[in-house]
C-alpha cells in the first residue's frame, strides 16, 4: 500500500477502516446503525461521542468524522487517535496511525510555507482573532453568569473574556450569534493555541439552551486554560483539573495557587506539565472519565519525579461543593455553608506548608 505522507491521506485511509479504528481505540463503545457511539475521546462508555462509519471520503457526512456532543469537539480519525493516546504532536499521531494501518514510518513532511499553512495553524489563528475581538470580563454578562455559579473573585483570570455575539453553528449548518464566555487555551510560553466557548443565556442566568453549549477551537491537546500564572514566573506548586468552573471554584479559596483547566478528561490526561513544577494537585471529578484523566496525568507526573496529590470534592465536583450546602457523614447530619466546608476539606488534603500559604 502506498500513499502520500499527508494528514488528509492518513485520515482517509483510517476512514476506510473506520469500524476497525473504533474497535481498537474506543473498545468500550458500540455500533448503532451507521455510527459508533462512545462516552468521550478517553474511551469511556457512553453515547455523547459518535463516529460516522460510512459515507463519502470528504465533505458533509464523510466517513470517519466524529463529534463529542458533550464538549463540541470534533475531527477525523487521526484527531481521535491523537486525543485517545494523549499525543501532543501530529508526527506521533501519524506514527500511531501508520502502526495501525501497517504502514512504514515516514520522515516528517516539509514545513508549510506562509502561503500554505497547515489546517491546525489556520484554526489556531482563528482562535487568536476571536479572543482578540472579545472584551475584558469584569462587568459583563459572563461575569454575571459566573456569579450564578458561586464564582465572584475573578483575580488572575486574564485568560477569560466575554464576546457579546459569538457565532454558533448547529447540527444543520444554521448559524446564529449568542453571548459567550471565552477562555484562552495557552501553552507554556503563554501563546494562545485555542479558545473554549461557553454560550450563555441572554440574561446571564445560565448556559444557552443548546444541545452543546460548550465548544472549542484551535489546538487544545497538551494545553489548558491558565489561571493565576504570572509572566516569566515558573511556579513550583500548581493545581490542575478538568472543568473550567471546577478550577475557578478552587480559586475562590486558593487565589494564590496557579491553576490549569484541561477542559475535558482526555485533554487533562494529556496536559503538558509546566517546567519547574514540583508538586501537582489534581482536582478529581467524580465521574469515570474524570477519574481516568486524573489517573493518567498523575502517572505522568510521578514518572517525571513530580509529587502528585489528589483533591477530592464532597459532591460531584468543586463547583457543586461551592454552590450547595452539604452534610459530611463523618460529622453526622450537621449542615454547613458550601464555601466554608470546601475550605475545611482543602485544609485536610493539602500539604501543611501549602495549606498555610494558599488557603485564604
Amino acid at each position: 500500500m502506498t500513499m502520500r505522507d499527508t494528514p488528509a491521506d492518513l485520515a482517509r485511509a483510517l476512514a476506510r477502516n473506520a469500524e476497525s479504528v473504533c474497535r481498537r481505540y474506543l473498545p468500550n463503545g458500540r455500533r448503532e446503525g451507521r455510527y459508533w457511539l462512545a462516552g468521550d475521546t478517553a474511551g469511556n462508555p457512553g453515547r455523547s461521542l459518535f463516529v460516522r462509519l460510512h459515507g463519502p471520503e470528504s465533505g458533509m457526512g464523510a466517513a470517519g468524522k466524529w463529534t463529542d456532543a458533550a464538549t463540541g469537539e470534533h475531527g477525523d480519525l487521526l484527531d481521535l487517535i491523537r486525543a485517545r493516546c494523549g499525543l501532543a504532536s501530529f508526527r506521533d499521531a501519524a506514527d500511531e496511525a501508520r502502526r495501525f494501518l501497517s504502514l512504514p514510518r515516514r520522515d516528517p513532511p516539509p514545513a508549510p510555507s506562509p502561503d500554505h499553512p497547515r489546517p491546525t495553524q489556520v484554526r489556531i489563528e482563528a482562535a487568536r482573532r476571536l479572543f482578540a475581538m472579545a472584551q475584558p470580563l469584569l462587568g459583563t454578562l459572563a461575569a454575571a453568569y459566573l456569579r450564578t455559579r458561586g464564582i465572584g473573585d475573578l483575580t488572575g483570570t486574564s485568560a477569560l473574556r466575554f464576546h457579546p455575539a459569538c457565532y454558533y453553528r448547529d447540527g444543520t449548518g444554521a448559524t446564529v450569534t449568542l453571548p459567550a464566555l471565552l477562555a484562552a487555551v495557552t501553552d507554556d510560553a503563554g501563546r494562545i493555541m485555542g479558545v473554549h466557548r461557553t454560550y450563555l443565556a441572554a440574561d446571564g442566568s445560565g448556559k444557552a439552551d443548546l444541545a452543546t453549549p460548550r465548544r472549542a477551537m484551535g489546538s487544545l491537546l497538551g494545553h489548558g486554560v491558565r489561571l493565576g500564572f504570572g509572566r516569566n514566573v515558573q511556579p513550583h506548586v500548581i493545581a490542575a483539573g478538568e472543568g473550567l468552573e471546577t478550577m475557578l471554584s478552587l480559586r475562590q479559596l486558593m487565589p494564590a495557587m496557579p491553576m490549569i483547566a484541561g477542559l475535558s478528561a482526555a485533554h487533562l490526561g494529556a496536559l503538558l506539565i509546566p517546567p519547574g513544577v514540583r508538586r501537582l494537585y489534581l482536582a478529581l471529578d467524580a465521574d469515570g472519565a474524570g477519574r481516568e484523566g486524573t489517573r493518567r496525568l498523575a502517572e505522568r507526573a510521578r514518572q517525571a519525579g513530580i509529587e502528585a496529590l489528589t483533591l477530592r470534592s464532597a459532591l460531584g465536583d468543586f463547583n457543586d461543593d461551592l454552590r450547595h450546602p452539604f452534610s459530611d457523614p463523618r460529622e453526622g447530619d450537621q449542615q454547613g455553608v458550601g464555601t466554608e466546608r470546601v475550605r475545611l476539606g482543602l485544609l485536610r488534603q493539602l500539604a501543611p506548608g501549602d495549606a498555610a500559604r494558599f488557603v485564604s
